[in-house]
């Protein structure tokens, strides 16, 4: 019987161990979509206890605290820091196959040392232990991420943000990370939600330009888009939501009073299919102008949000209440692609579905979309996420990508976090991507040669450093 996650966790075989040691276990992380704070990152902000850390906006692990039956008191309300990593640390033996499970033992063991298994009887050790970890220095931001071999991060930001944080990081001369801004035009897009006038009067105020009409709005999101170039922005990320819905304007005219009736309210009420024909049209926009700039272009769908109203209505959102949606129009999305190609071309495109059903619909719609004039491909399928970044879900999405479109070229794994602890789920995708390979070597279905371990490191690192442009 194997020790709990020891040296060779996940790696089952000889060879898959000598993949992960040889190729894959020191190559630097690019993490090209991440929800951390920049400003964190600028004041180098110490945690002084592990609370802070690990359940202060981590839904992950809220919902498993839920699922266990932890009163909200002990979650997202006023109980002690301490009383809230006890009860998460009560949980931990329910939590049996879950992500969690893994991602935090290997967060004690990467951070702070600790090689305990978190349970209510360990629960004082651990918060001692890694108290003095902290009050020892060492694990500022700065010096979390430095510690993780990040080489460069992108967070994610609106438009109408003034990037003042990312500023300062750039400025600092004692701090060699590239923290970049990524662009999340979802406000934009949402012309349906509420709070539409009062952002679309944000957005007028900082790009300079009055927003009339459409042509107008695109000459403010263009004015933003170039503010972000300046701040060395490579990437833009959109969230479509539940699913792709694709529509086509009838005319300029129509276009143009779908947004003046939604940007005159703040509790708009477009039909469905006015705010596709909206979201559609600044979409293609969007993706011309990342084609032209050689940025590119994120599209994740598939989360059904908010689903719990009640409680949506009174701890509002990124929660904890968001789900799988099980109508996510890959279809509606091939359609979109097609206008960006009828437009003049994709821009580099990275596409996700948080429903894991349609792993094998994405990856042959991605293989429709290539047309590269650059040597790199114009679409790819982004890695398994949210909800499906589990240990099962990583192998079967690598399995399906493999076996329908080019695994070598896969941008590989992202954190999708707002924790700085988050960068060992890039080891543990590393890991069980040297276990997949490693198994096909050993059973002759890849051979064992100098490929299989550029396989590894491009899929781990040098195939994002290429396709973004780092």
């Amino acid at each position: 019987m194997r020790k709990f996650m020891d040296g060779d966790f996940l790696l089952f075989s000889d060879t898959a161990k000598r993949l992960y040691a040889e190729h894959a276990e020191k190559l630097p992380i690019i993490d090209y979509h991440c929800h951390i704070d920049p400003r964190q990152i600028a004041e180098d902000c110490r945690a002084t206890n592990i609370t802070e850390l690990w359940l202060y906006g981590d839904h992950y692990k809220w919902r498993a605290m839920r699922s266990c039956g932890v009163d909200e008191k002990y979650i997202t309300g006023d109980a002690s820091d301490y009383e809230k990593f006890r009860a998460f640390a009560s949980i931990m033996p329910q939590l049996a196959g879950n992500p969690i499970y893994h991602w935090s033992h290997l967060e004690l063991r990467r951070y702070f040392g600790w090689e305990g298994v978190l349970s209510a009887a360990t629960c004082d050790e651990c918060w001692s232990f890694t108290a003095d970890r902290l009050a020892g220095g060492g694990l500022s931001v700065r010096e979390i991420i430095k510690k993780s071999n990040v080489e460069a991060l992108c967070t994610t930001d609106d438009p109408a943000d003034s990037l003042e944080w990312h500023e300062k990081i750039a400025a600092d001369p004692d701090f060699d990370v590239r923290v970049l801004p990524a662009f999340r035009p979802d406000r934009i897009l949402g012309c349906h939600k509420k709070g539409y006038r009062t952002y679309i009067e944000n957005l007028a105020r900082v790009s300079g330009v009055k927003i009339k009409d459409f042509r107008s709005l695109c000459e403010a999101v263009k004015n933003r888009l170039d503010f972000f170039a300046a701040h060395g922005c490579l990437t833009a990320d959109h969230g479509l939501d539940t699913g792709v819905v694709y529509a086509e304007s009838k005319n300029d005219r129509e276009i143009d009073g779908i947004f003046a009736r939604c940007a005159a309210t703040d509790k708009p009420e477009p039909t469905e299919r006015e705010a596709a024909v909206f979201r559609c049209a600044l979409l293609r926009f969007l993706a011309r102008e990342y084609r032209e700039r050689g940025w590119v272009m994120q599209i994740h769908f598939g989360a059904y949000r908010n689903v719990n109203e009640p409680v949506f209505k009174r701890l509002g959102p990124d929660t904890g209440f968001d789900v799988i949606s099980s109508e996510t129009g890959v279809n509606d999305l091939a359609k979109l692609l097609s206008a960006f190609a009828e437009d003049g071309g994709l821009p580099r495109t990275i596409l996700y579905s948080l429903n894991p059903g349609d792993n094998e619909a994405v990856a042959a719609l991605c293989g429709a979309f290539q047309c590269s004039d650059d040597g790199l491909p114009r679409c790819l399928q982004g890695c398994a996420w949210w909800f499906c970044d589990h240990e099962p879900g990583i192998r079967d999405f690598l399995i399906s990508l493999s076996s329908l479109s080019a695994l070598g070229r896969f941008p590989g794994m992202l954190t999708d976090s707002r924790s700085f602890l988050s960068y060992t789920r890039h080891e543990y995708f590393r890991r069980i991507l040297c276990d997949v390979i490693g198994c096909w070597i050993e059973t002759g279905r890849y051979p064992d040669t100098e490929y299989a371990g550029k396989l590894i490191e491009d899929i781990c690192y040098y195939n994002t450093k290429n396709y973004f442009s780092f």
